[in-house]
Order: structure tokens, then sequence, then C-alpha cells
């Protein structure tokens, strides 16, 4: 049986009997995920589109975990991988929404202004690529027999960006499509709370992902040394380890959290 988060501070539970469905997991903060919830006792169902990634993310996480090569902004597909894997996990009670891109690019560049196509990617595989999970999810879970005092029945955890709050020169569609994750946690938090399920969003900072991993080392000696404290990248497993506090305390909701050392990004 699932178990969520209850109001007895200092109870810490984990991930046992847990069914999560994640987006971008087969690498990177998805793939961090999955671990620490398989770890944890529970089910993992990675949604991404590197069909060689999930691959080699089944071998290492076993019979627990399952993988869907699929594109986050394709609505049918999607809901179908969604569906079967909810199927073969007998169930959902949570969500985490970890694919993205970066979109980097100027307004208005060298050659001139940023091809509308660009931006709308951006924004389209970010931002309607979370909310497609979102609303898919929420279908599933509303039908959950409720757990604990509170009636929960299931949680969404939705990945932002400190660079919606601080946006740099160049990020102009990234910032906006972070911004856009910010802007609907509270109003999704709302509406669904009449069916028990909470809504909270991470903004990370500067972590150890696979786009970070290709910079050279002293770049990202240079990244994580720009951190107040503590004074380095931030490591997956740390996302990670926030997405199980979201799902053990129940009183987490509507709100984004920071997950970023203290840094607050320079124009550039």
């Amino acid at each position: 049986m699932p178990r969520f988060g209850n109001n007895q501070l200092g109870h810490r539970m984990q991930f046992e009997g847990i069914r999560a469905a994640i987006t971008g997991g087969a690498s990177g903060l998805g793939l961090a995920t999955a671990r620490r919830v398989i770890a944890g006792g529970g089910q993992a169902l990675l949604l991404d589109v590197n069909a060689e990634a999930g691959a080699a993310a089944l071998r290492e996480l076993g019979p627990r975990a399952q993988f869907a090569a699929v594109d986050v902004t394709q609505g049918e597909a999607l809901e179908a991988a969604l569906a079967g894997g909810v199927q073969a996990m007998g169930g959902l009670d949570l969500a985490v929404s970890c694919a993205g891109v970066v979109g980097a690019g100027l307004a208005l560049g060298k050659t001139g202004p940023m091809p509308l196509e660009q931006f709308a990617r951006t924004i389209t595989i970010n931002l309607v690529g979370t909310f497609n999970l979102v609303r898919l999810a929420a279908a599933h879970m509303q039908g959950n027999a409720p757990r604990g005092a509170d009636g929960e029945r299931g949680v969404i955890v939705n990945t932002a960006s400190v660079a919606a709050f601080e946006g740099q020169i160049g990020q102009a569609a990234y910032s906006a499509s972070k911004g856009g994750v910010v802007g609907m946690t509270l109003p999704l938090a709302r509406e669904f709370a009449r069916h028990g399920l909470r809504v909270v969003s991470i903004a990370p900072g500067l972590f150890k992902t696979p786009m970070l991993e290709s910079l050279p080392e002293s770049v990202q000696q240079s990244l994580g040394a720009s951190v107040p404290f503590p004074a380095r990248l931030g490591d997956p497993a740390e996302y990670a380890a926030l997405v199980q506090v979201i799902v053990e305390n129940v009183l987490l909701n509507g709100e984004t959290i920071r997950l970023d050392g203290a840094i607050r990004l320079a124009p550039k």
C-alpha cells in the first residue's frame, strides 16, 4: 500500500509502495529521482525521448522500473505511455516532471531576431510538456483511495529553475518557460485540492546534470565556485531527496522551493 506524508513532525517515511511516473527519467534529475524511489521500496515509470539512455537506466534500476520512449509534448503519445505504465504498476501516486531543454539564445542576435520556432520549442517542451504530465497524472490519481488522516491521493512535483526569477541574458525563452511552471503551481494546487492532490515545484540552481557535465572541468569548477554555500554544483541526488521531503510532508503544497545554495544569477 502506498504511504504518503502525515502530520506527525519528525515521522519520516520512505517511498515504500509509491508508484511514480517521471518525465526526463532516463538521466539527470529524473534518473536520480527514480533511483531514490526504487531504493525506498517504490516503482518508477521512466518517460524519456532517449531510448538508449532509457535501456541503460532499466539495466541499472532493475525489475521495479519500466521505461517508455515518448515525447512529453505529444498529448496522445504521453497519455498512452502513462496509461500503460500505470496499469503495469497498479496505479499512480507520484508524478515528477524533469524533461526540459535549455533553449539559450538572444532575442536579437548578430544575425537578427531569434527565430520564433526556437522560442516556441522551448516553451512547448518545458511548459506545455510539464502541463501535459500534470493533467494526465491528475486524471489517474483522482481515483486513488484516500490515504492518511488528510485523505491525500497523490503528489505532483514539477521542475522550474532559478532562471524563472533571475533570468540571464540569452535566457528569455528558458526563463519564460520556467516562469510559467512557477506561475501555474498555485492555481493547480488550488484546483486539485478537492481531489486530495498536492502540486509543488522545485527551482534548482546549478546542478551537475548531463548538460553541465559536458562542459570542461575548469568551467564546472568555476560555476560551482559561484554558489555561495556550498560552493559547488548541486548533486541530482539532492534534488531527489527534496522530492522525498515533498512526498513526506503533506503541508507542502502550492509552493515553489528554491534548491540553489543561495545563488542569485547575475545578468550574464
